[in-house]
């Protein structure tokens, strides 16, 4: 017992003096060590803590400028790992179904990475003709059937094969390297990556529910509405669920007169493969390819089951319309002199009820990219990663999150600083 109370002691005392170091004058530099270590995953130089602490002490106590040094690859030599471990880990899970961040780089992860770095308007990864392509000698070119141009990118290591730098990994028209038309790319959603994850099987609306969790931050389920008109809903889904319509009523129509809206916009696409899904590549509007219409050029699975109900909708072409755009999902965006419903942007077409309509993924992705929901998602996802907690729980952090995605929005979209305010805000007092 006496041992036991000599060894608690102890162990108060330890805490004691901890804690009086820190007192002592060493804050900034545990903050500097903090946001370092939390953007690149690697310690810092002594040299790179040493001028990050000048920093809070001298410059910046907020530690946006320490931030800013951290992820610099020409001040901290570690500021690599950012890109080529962080950023990698951060957008992997969203190039598959098992969201799973064991997966090779790849064009949609790379792309990310890129445009983070670069700090374009983020809102681009799901409209432009845009992927960040390897540019060093020796590996395969980009592919459209397999993905060993990033693998071997990848497998170079941090510094040979160096994401942060645009002299090994840097931005091109999607539609150069890939073949498809420029107005069928739309970013990340057209990458090879996201096609043979979302595009294979099934009927394309994967597409759209991924899209909706990895860059919305929401799934189906809490977006279900069922006052919205189901004329979008199509044929395989039935309006009698084991005999009884108002499973339907009740329960599907709430994510299909949505999702099925929206969803259309892919209609020309297909992942085409024969053995092997990673052999395969993406196909658009491929008439004389036995997996699409010949006449429309719609992808076939978009019409399968039609015996489920004859009635249902027919995709004929990659019309979208967006019912969410009202009712209780208007609250996806809500900005000011929006008048509660938002989700405006300069070029949007309007139908008689307000709905926004459009032809093809870019448009929708200009529409997806344009909601409040986008901002915020893109600053919960970076809390998150380098804060390690949700910013949903606490006050302090639900408020300043909604003002970095102020900052996110009025900075022209650049995701680069949302993780250095971030980081910045999460380096403890």
């Amino acid at each position: 017992m006496g041992n036991m109370k000599t060894i608690l002691l102890l162990l108060a005392g330890l805490a004691l003096l901890c804690s009086q170091a820190s007192w002592g004058g060493d804050t900034q530099r545990t903050q500097a060590k903090r946001i370092h270590d939390r953007l690149t995953g690697v310690n810092a130089t002594n040299d790179a803590i040493d001028d990050m602490e000048d920093l809070l002490l001298n410059d910046d106590p907020t530690g946006k400028s320490a931030a800013e040094y951290a992820i610099d690859t020409t001040q901290n030599p570690n500021a690599r790992y950012f890109y080529n471990v962080t950023l990698k880990n951060f957008a992997a899970p969203w190039t598959n179904e098992e969201q799973t961040v064991f997966t090779p780089l790849n064009d949609y992860s790379a792309t990310v990475i890129g445009a983070v770095r670069d700090a374009i308007d983020f809102r681009r990864i799901l409209y432009d003709d845009l992927v960040y392509v390897g540019q060093v000698g020796g590996i395969s070119p980009y592919q459209v059937n397999n993905n060993d141009h990033y693998e071997e990118l990848e497998n170079l290591g941090p510094i040979v094969g160096d994401l942060s730098d645009k002299n090994i990994l840097d931005s091109d028209s999607q539609s150069t390297v890939s073949g498809l038309s420029s107005g069928a790319t739309a970013g990340i959603m057209t990458t090879r990556a996201a096609a043979m994850a979302f595009f294979s099987g099934g009927t394309n609306r994967a597409m759209f529910r991924f899209t909706l969790m990895n860059h919305l931050c929401t799934d189906l389920e809490p977006l279900k509405d069922v006052s919205r008109i189901p004329d979008r809903v199509r044929r395989d889904v039935s309006r009698s669920p084991g005999g009884d319509s108002r499973i339907f009523l009740n329960g599907c129509v709430g994510c299909h007169a949505g999702m099925d809206g929206m969803a259309g916009a892919f209609a020309y696409y297909e992942w085409d493969y024969t053995n092997d899904i990673s052999d395969g590549r993406l196909r658009y509007r491929d008439t004389a390819n036995p997996r699409f219409d010949p006449v429309t050029g719609v992808s076939l699975k978009h019409n399968i089951n039609a015996s489920n109900f004859e009635h249902g909708y027919v995709t004929v072409d990659d019309s979208w319309i967006n019912y969410w755009r009202n009712g209780p999902n208007s609250v996806l965006d809500v900005r000011p002199g929006s008048a509660g419903r938002g989700w405006g942007h300069p070029g949007e077409v309007l139908d008689d009820k307000d709905n926004a309509i459009g032809n093809g993924a870019r448009s929708l992705g200009i529409e997806l990219a344009n909601s409040k929901a986008f901002a915020q998602c893109q600053v919960d996802k970076a809390f998150k990663a380098i804060c390690l907690r949700d910013p949903n729980v606490f006050d302090a952090d639900r408020d300043e999150r909604d003002v970095i995605v102020g900052k996110f929005t009025s900075s022209n979209y650049n995701m680069r600083g949302v993780f250095t305010d971030v980081a910045a805000y999460c380096k403890g007092d």
